[in-house]
């Protein structure tokens, strides 16, 4: 399969699937799939980014060899929602390794504060600096203060997130 040509044919879930079934077979394939997803063709990396995701929630090892990478893609200027959503979704599955603790923790509060965020891309990012905080606990008064300042903005996910952080915050000393 070109893998290319296959995320261009169409965007629909039967075409994503089709493409992580091809893709996570073989750690190449999926390596091929990071480079188009990596890459500045904005209709593939927009398309290649669903397929990421799904890959992050069934064989999230994958992903592993692309994290700094990964990471450093979102620090690009003008992302599509797709590849930041997609890409912050797999950090909450993923065990962070301690050198990209400071940047995905830069990244995802500079999300959650950001007005103009989608909620989802919000709302992943605080699990993903939950996770942070609990190994990182001087975080938690920063991550608490930023979720309480939101709250009475937010939408009900939002809320519903915020709440289930600020109850696991509590319990980090």
């Amino acid at each position: 399969m070109d893998i290319r040509k296959q995320l261009l044919k169409e965007h629909s879930k039967e075409n994503t699937n089709l493409i992580v079934s091809y893709v996570a077979e073989q750690q190449e394939r999926f390596d091929a799939l990071m480079n188009l997803f990596l890459s500045d063709e904005y209709r593939v990396t927009q398309r290649a980014a669903w397929v990421v995701g799904e890959i992050g929630r069934k064989k999230v090892e994958m992903l592993k060899p692309h994290l700094k990478a990964m990471v450093f893609n979102l620090k690009q200027p003008n992302l599509h929602d797709s590849i930041k959503r997609n890409t912050v979704r797999v950090l909450q599955e993923l065990e962070i390794p301690e050198s990209l603790w400071g940047e995905v923790a830069d990244i995802c509060f500079g999300y959650l504060a950001s007005k103009s965020e989608a909620i989802a891309i919000k709302c992943f990012s605080m699990t993903v600096l939950l996770n942070i905080t609990y190994k990182v606990p001087e975080l938690k008064d920063e991550l608490q203060i930023l979720i309480e300042d939101q709250m009475p903005y937010g939408s009900s996910g939002f809320k519903s997130r915020g709440k289930r952080t600020l109850k696991a915050l509590e319990k980090i000393q």
